[in-house]
């Protein structure tokens, strides 16, 4: 790696190292939120408006890499999200704490996909597939101390530093941007961005996550699919399309898109529900909670630094295939533990599997989406596919909160859930009442993951439609600009 890379390669570590953190921190913290803010009815919101505010800006942050550069457009995406976290952290109720939540959720749609454009423009074909192992292991290295700091921090110091944590990290990643790297001279001025594809697809995925929480149904899912053809329409039609149809007329990347929806929708539903299952259920505290899920964040990065070497030997489609597979194997497995009232035991080996199956497919799937779309639109490209998986993870989380709350409502009080998931875990409750609402969460839970395993089947179904891709020598853009 030479000298100008290396500097990059590390602010962008850190900015992954925010991602990670995020994704488990809250979720294992969400429990105690609830207990101090109260608003069950809102738990699944907290996560989902992140998600969805994360999901419509996405492509708009991944346009917006490719026609004014990569550095400001991290730079911006990295101050919103450094701004929503305090806000967050300083949140009096539940209403606040999700509108800040979309704040953080808008500045975090920039920092995965425009670090990964960056990674794909300072490397090679053959470097990225290694680099993306890497990542991938950095990633989860920085990702399993989430879970266990969330719950040090919940004891230590109070749900609110799981927010204010991301600061330092964020502020060192940004110094880090504007001293050393530098976007690539541009032959061409910016042309204009979609600004009426921004609207209509931000209209759309706010009507699509409304309808499957069950919020309107009636009114929401219809406005969806106007809203879905008025963007389709505005698209076909756009200079610079949000989102370039052209891109899933290849089979490759269209493939891609419907895998990382389900992955998504996987992956952010375990990781929002399992701790709740832990916590709310198997009486567990937030650490435990955090260590239920921590074990996927280890399969994930050895997986993907596996993925990475193996790229060049076996090609993308066996490692698709073989990491869809163990995915859905997972999720049956975790299904058919809840069933059992299994222990988080077994929970940690089946989530490292889930882990590993994840790595093994993500690697691959981003490093030929890069490559297939080329330079000009490895920004849109990137952002696509982290695109379709948190629209995915967005949808599955709001909707299992619908069905999470209707299985339960009339059976468990929400005071009577605050006292199961407070430090007490209903120490001054009546036992038999207890044990009561316990088994009807448990019940509730079976039905999740239910869905979740039905989720992870569907994954698993498309990875024989994944095509053959052959592999070609490339040219990163450091080398192209020595030439």
């Amino acid at each position: 790696m030479s000298v100008r890379r290396g500097p990059v390669v590390a602010a962008i570590v850190l900015s992954m190292f925010m991602s990670a953190m995020e994704a488990t921190v809250v979720a294992t913290a969400m429990p105690t939120v609830v207990a101090d803010l109260h608003g069950i009815e809102l738990y699944g919101w907290v996560t989902s408006i992140y998600m969805l505010a994360s999901t419509v800006t996405i492509p708009l942050w991944g346009k917006l890499a490719d026609l004014r550069g990569r550095r400001p457009v991290m730079l911006a995406g990295m101050a919103l999200f450094l701004l929503g976290s305090v806000l967050s952290g300083a949140a009096g109720g539940m209403v606040a704490l999700i509108a800040f939540r979309g704040i953080q959720g808008a500045g975090a749609g920039a920092l995965q996909p425009v670090a990964l454009t960056i990674i794909g423009d300072l490397f090679t074909l053959e470097e990225r597939g290694r680099m993306q192992g890497i990542f991938g292991a950095v990633w989860g290295l920085a990702a399993i101390s989430g879970p266990l700091l969330g719950g040090l921090i919940v004891h230590a110091f109070g749900w609110r530093w799981v927010f204010f944590v991301n600061v330092p990290f964020g502020l060192l990643s940004a110094a880090m941007l504007v001293t050393f790297h530098r976007d690539p001279a541009r032959t061409t001025a910016p042309a204009r961005l979609d600004l009426a594809g921004a609207a209509l697809l931000t209209v759309t995925v706010l009507a699509l996550l409304a309808g499957v929480a069950g919020r309107w149904p009636a009114i929401a899912l219809p406005l969806a699919c106007v809203g879905l053809a008025a963007f389709l329409a505005v698209e076909r039609r756009a200079a610079e399309p949000m989102i370039p149809l052209v891109l899933f007329r290849d089979p490759v990347i269209a493939t891609a898109s419907v895998a990382g929806a389900l992955m998504g929708s996987v992956m952010m539903s375990s990781l929002t529900y399992l701790p709740l299952h832990v916590q709310a259920v198997l009486q567990g505290s937030p650490t435990v909670a955090g260590t239920a899920v921590a074990p996927m964040l280890i399969g994930w990065p050895l997986a993907s630094a596996v993925a990475g070497r193996l790229l060049g030997r076996t090609g993308y489609r066996v490692l698709v295939r073989v990491g869809l597979v163990a995915l859905g194997v997972a999720t049956f497995a975790l299904w058919r533990l809840l069933v059992a009232g299994a222990g988080t035991s077994a929970m940690r080996v089946v989530m490292f599997i889930f882990g590993a199956g994840m790595g093994l497919a993500n690697t691959a799937l981003i490093v030929i989406v890069q490559e297939r779309a080329g330079f000009a639109r490895r920004g849109v490209a990137t952002a696509s596919t982290m695109f379709f998986r948190t629209i995915g993870g967005a949808v599955g989380v709001g909707a299992l909160g619908a069905l999470l709350a209707r299985r339960v409502a009339g059976d468990v009080p929400e005071s009577l859930l605050r006292q199961m998931l407070g430090p007490e875990h209903g120490a001054g409750v009546d036992r038999g009442v207890l044990h009561a609402a316990g088994g009807h969460l448990a019940g509730a839970m079976v039905t999740v993951f239910g869905v979740i395993a039905g989720l992870g089947a569907l994954a698993a179904l498309t990875g024989p439609f994944f095509p053959a891709v052959a592999r070609r020598a490339t040219k990163s853009t450091e080398t192209l600009a020595a030439e």
